[in-house]
């Protein structure tokens, strides 16, 4: 019997759109704090700039940026900055209320922020990149700072667009803020384990998620969408605890092999042929048929909406663990239930990235350091927290995983909310 409402969002339902169907889900379950709801839908505040730069050739070129603050109840706006040039306000606002929840369903102090540059940063040199970054981060300068907004990498940006940015702000504040930022080099205050933090958090919480149903890692078997760096550390998380990675893919193509894949051998042949296509030691396949192998663990760890009511019929997976945000639409969510599959969240699955960020801005406020093995421990703890908080509630009220970790969220979002009242 179903426990949560039938989707009625199309295919081409944006992300923002289902964002929405996502909170329409929860709000039955919220109590008095049904009367704040409204909040979740609405961004606190969006700024769209544009991003002119000198072209290496001497020509101008603009680029049209976002930076959204969703919710700032429990603290400031925390959310990483993309570059692709499919990126939409739409994808960026549900971005950002995508963290607003996952701050508070792992119960960091942050609120929900996201930013992203609609440009395709293959075509640009390293020295336009540059200069993109340092030009949007200063047209958004006004929302940004250690208490306000702290952006952090995400899609095609890296530790080194961090440094640009967090050097950007501070030369427009003519001080140096490495808290400002999340994911920088370690040379300029970044954490140790910070880059493989997201994927990490995955195995963490797939991880957890098998134990409550009786399900081993050792000799299981892994799919993975997308080798980029969650991907790529996921699968190494599953593979040093004896899981067996049967088939990779990423925009390059998608490679099989029943017996195994070594990552650690894999992303060495990405680093040298730029993709793993033609990976020697695993046979190609249809993209379109990576969701349908047998498999333990399914991880889709590459954009939105990959995962739909087309295609989520096919899915013969046991436990999905979103590395992406926002990779299962509301329909496709409804046939996995109905199918049994365990579908881990982003907004718990993937939380290890944001929640090393936070490990790394309190560090940067104190200026003292942690090991790697103490930063390991502490996402451990964090995360298999979150993750008992959220399948209490499951089991309690008898919904998703997903709404569950919504009422969590949402709960804690909207209790600030109401505490702190309406000014003036």
């Amino acid at each position: 019997m179903r426990s949560e409402p039938i989707s009625y969002l199309g295919e081409h339902a944006g992300p923002w759109e289902i964002y929405l169907e996502q909170v329409d889900r929860v709000i039955p379950h919220l109590g008095r704090l049904a009367t704040w709801a409204e909040t979740l839908k609405r961004p606190k505040r969006v700024l769209i700039v544009d991003v002119p730069i000198h072209l290496d050739d001497g020509t101008v070129a603009h680029f049209e940026g976002y930076r959204v603050h969703h919710n700032t109840s429990r603290g400031p706006a925390k959310g990483g900055v993309r570059y692709h040039p499919e990126v939409t306000l739409s994808e960026v606002m549900a971005l950002a209320a995508w963290m607003t929840i996952k701050n508070a369903a792992v119960g960091l102090p942050y609120g929900g922020g996201k930013g992203g540059v609609r440009v395709d940063p293959r075509k640009l040199s390293p020295s336009e990149l540059e200069r993109l970054t340092r030009r949007y981060t200063s047209e958004i300068g006004i929302l940004l700072g250690p208490d306000r907004d702290i952006p952090a990498p995400d899609v095609n940006t890296s530790e080194r667009e961090m440094a640009w940015m967090m050097d950007t702000y501070s030369m427009n504040v003519g001080r140096t803020a490495p808290g400002v930022v999340t994911g920088k080099p370690i040379a300029l205050g970044g954490s140790l384990g910070r880059r493989d933090a997201t994927g990490r958090g995955v195995f963490i919480t797939a991880a957890a998620a098998a134990e409550k149903i009786g399900l081993g890692v050792e000799g299981s078997r892994v799919v993975i969408q997308g080798f980029g760096n969650v991907g790529n550390a996921a699968a190494r998380a599953f593979h040093d605890h004896g899981a067996r990675v049967i088939a990779i893919s990423d925009v390059t193509g998608a490679v099989y092999n029943e017996a195994g894949i070594d990552p650690y051998d894999l992303l060495a042949w990405v680093r040298e042929a730029g993709g793993v296509r033609g990976y020697p030691r695993a046979e190609p396949i249809p993209q379109g048929e990576l969701f349908a192998i047998p498999t333990e663990f399914l991880i889709p760890a590459a954009l939105e909406k990959q995962i739909t009511e087309q295609n989520a019929w096919r899915i013969r997976a046991r436990i999905i663990a979103e590395g992406a945000n926002g990779p299962t639409t509301p329909g496709a969510d409804d046939i996995l239930q109905e199918k049994g599959v365990v579908v881990v969240p982003d907004v718990i699955a993937n939380a290890g990235g944001v929640t090393v960020s936070y490990f790394e801005w309190v560090q940067d406020f104190n200026s003292y350091f942690w090991s790697e093995e103490e930063i390991n421990r502490r996402l451990e703890r964090v995360l298999r927290g979150a993750f008992e908080a959220v399948w209490q509630v499951h089991e309690e009220k008898r919904i998703s995983l997903r709404t569950a970790a919504y009422v969590v969220a949402a709960t804690r979002v909207l209790e600030a909310r109401a505490l702190r009242g309406l000014y003036p």
